[in-house]
């Protein structure tokens, strides 16, 4: 069934009509952003020194991976499409514009609420509290410095990082899709040339974390750029340039081994629990599993067995992430990204009252998500496209 559909953000889509909602893809978004509180839940209840537990709790942050995933297969879909039906490339501009509308409002919104709020709070260290940092959060570009963590680092907003690569991948993809299936393919619709060229642009990931282990040339900041995540962006633009070729991938065969590979990942082999690992191998590991096991989480939802979309068919997995309370967490799953770790300040000083680094991951996860859902629907609700 044909369905007229409308790119979301942050790794997500949205059909214009409810009735074409690719469900089970909304709801991956929310496994994702509940992977992203429950990781930030078992830090600040100091979880992570826990062995093998702690460092498993450290790679719920594999929600990251998952949203870039999702992101590279949906906003790269449509260039691939063009491609495979001879058509024209999608509007550049009209691409720029959704990204647009679609981020920054919540985001602004957060943005100047944080500052506000920790204004009257006594916080702690707080270096990106400052004019200048508020310029630099307000316009995505707090990462783009030496000293990152005593620049503009903002103690409500730490978890933007990853927005600032995201939207460092909005404006890189129509110049990668130009590369890819201009320059390479010659606008032709040659799906080997294409991996090729898919696989190429993977390796840039290890060779920027090379760059920036062995090198001093570059800021600290570096770490958190875009060539060093855009492998987990790749699986997912993997994922778009195998579905014209009809390609299905099996959830009973894709999940074990991600679940195989996340206890791997689990061990010391990618380093400590912290977003960039000291040492260049573990970076690499962990740069490489995170792909892995992101690329086969959605595998199942961009290229579902039978053909089937929107969580009807498909198997269990699509089915239950279709599922209504996974959709309804998948669409304000952005706005949960956004606030959750001011509220989940908020609960942990003035609900559960604890110190710092004590207390129950699981029922800071749970008292947090009480409080952050209502107020994720309120800031999706009157800042959402219409």
């Amino acid at each position: 069934m044909a369905v007229s559909r409308e790119l979301d953000a942050q790794g997500g889509l949205e059909s214009v009509t409810a009735a074409g909602r690719v469900d089970s893809l909304t709801g991956i978004r929310a496994v994702a952003a509940l992977m992203v509180v429950l990781t930030h839940a078992a830090y600040t209840t100091g979880k992570y020194p826990q062995g093998y537990l702690g460092l498993m709790y450290s790679r719920m942050e594999i929600g990251v991976p998952i949203f870039f995933v999702l992101s590279g297969f949906l906003l790269f879909a449509p260039w691939v499409k063009a491609t495979a039906a001879a058509g024209p490339a999608p509007s550049v501009r009209r691409y720029a514009w959704h990204r647009v509308r679609r981020i920054m409002p919540a985001y602004v919104v957060t943005v100047i609420v944080a500052y506000l709020l920790y204004h009257f709070r006594t916080a702690g260290p707080n270096p990106g509290h400052t004019w200048h940092g508020l310029f630099r959060n307000l316009t995505l570009s707090q990462i783009y410095t030496d000293n990152y963590l005593y620049s503009f680092l903002h103690q409500g907003l730490t978890q933007m990082w990853s927005l600032a690569v995201e939207v460092a991948f909005y404006v890189a993809l129509p110049i990668l899709a130009y590369l890819l299936l201009v320059l390479l393919c010659r606008r032709r619709w040659q799906p080997g040339l294409l991996l090729s060229g898919l696989a190429g642009l993977a390796v840039v990931s290890p060779a920027w974390l090379i760059l920036v282990h062995t090198t001093d040339f570059l800021p600290d900041g570096a770490r958190l750029w875009l060539p060093g995540y855009l492998a987990w962006f790749v699986g997912g633009m993997v994922l778009a340039a195998l579905q014209p070729l009809g390609v299905r991938a099996y959830a009973l065969a894709c999940l074990p081994v991600a679940v195989v590979c996340y206890l791997i990942v689990s061990t010391p082999i990618a380093g400590e629990p912290t977003t960039s690992p000291a040492e260049l191998r573990e970076a690499i590991f962990k740069t490489v599993f995170y792909a892995v096991i992101a690329t086969l989480v959605v595998a199942p939802l961009a290229l579902p067995q039978g053909g089937h979309r929107g969580g009807r068919g498909g198997g269990l997995y699509v089915r239950v992430l279709g599922s209504r309370p996974m959709v309804f967490l998948g669409e304000i799953s952005y706005e949960i990204f956004l606030i959750h770790l001011i509220t989940m300040e908020l609960v942990m000083v003035e609900i559960l009252r604890s110190p710092i680094y004590t207390g129950s991951a699981w029922l800071l996860f749970s008292v947090t998500l009480a409080a952050t859902v209502p107020l994720a629907w309120v800031l999706h609700r009157f800042t959402r496209v219409r």
